[in-house]
């Protein structure tokens, strides 16, 4: 596939030196949905922004991440625990339009600066070992729902709050990872809807999503199978890192947008 002939199918867009970047982080973001089952929107948007601008990237992202939502579904509904998700399925269905509502209309950066500092703070309490009890209040699930929902409206990646949750929770990986798989299937089909009402489903949003899918697919598969062949028991640690990363990246991209605006 030669640069004339996507500049050509998606007018408008130079793909230089920046084609090859994206396709890295691409293969990097659909290994990382497959093994700890969220993280593809940290190292996918940004640079996708980069040819695209950053509304049009967290449509991209959806559209190339669909169907990793059936090919990681199995997983999700053999380990996953209802009792848990359903709530948080709800409340992220609830605010993911007003999070995208958000993105079109107003300046989320102090929003940014407060679910990302909630973030670091929340990986610091389980990282010292700290464990939500088998009875998990309804609230509390609603409110990681509500504002995974939010963030991922504003910028693609509300994994962190509901992620945070299910690796609260006591039990194995299979476990911890079939919780994170299901809420992000939720996440996902959650944020296809208001994408298409505000207008972010473009053309070129379309196009580069589905050219891209293929090698998210794979990278996802690989991901997956290492998980399947023993990376189960580096599976908390590589999951509570991606939050660590996520949760400082998005708080200092944020911090530096407001201090500089």
């Amino acid at each position: 596939m030669t640069t004339a002939f996507l500049t050509d199918l998606l007018p408008g867009l130079s793909l230089d030196w920046r084609l090859a970047l994206v396709a890295a982080a691409v293969v990097l973001g659909g290994f990382l949905r497959g093994f700890v089952g969220f993280g593809a929107a940290l190292v996918s948007v940004p640079v996708i922004s980069l040819v695209v601008g950053p509304r049009i990237a967290v449509a991209v992202v959806t559209i190339m991440g669909l169907p990793s939502i059936v090919q990681l579904l199995p997983d999700a509904v053999r380990h996953s625990e209802r009792r848990i998700i359903l709530p948080m399925a709800l409340a992220i269905f609830v605010a993911t339009p007003i999070g995208t509502w958000i993105l079109v209309s107003v300046d989320p950066a102090i929003m940014k600066m407060v679910i990302s500092g909630a973030v670091v703070v929340l990986v610091g309490f389980l990282s010292m070992g700290w464990k939500l009890g088998d009875k998990v209040g309804t609230g509390v699930l609603l409110f990681a729902g509500a504002a995974g929902g939010l963030v991922q409206g504003v910028a693609g990646i509300g994994g962190p709050p509901v992620v945070a949750v299910a690796l609260a929770r006591a039990g194995p990986p299979e476990r911890q990872r079939g919780n994170v798989l299901a809420v992000m299937t939720a996440i996902v089909i959650a944020s296809i809807p208001p994408l298409y009402a505000y207008g972010l489903l473009t053309q070129q949003a379309i196009v580069l999503g589905l050219l891209l899918l293929p090698l998210y697919f794979v990278a996802t598969w690989i991901g997956s199978r290492y998980f399947s062949a023993g990376g189960s028991q580096h599976y908390r640690k590589a999951a509570l890192a991606m939050l660590a990363v996520i949760g400082l990246t998005t708080l200092t991209f944020a911090v530096w947008d407001f201090a500089t605006r």
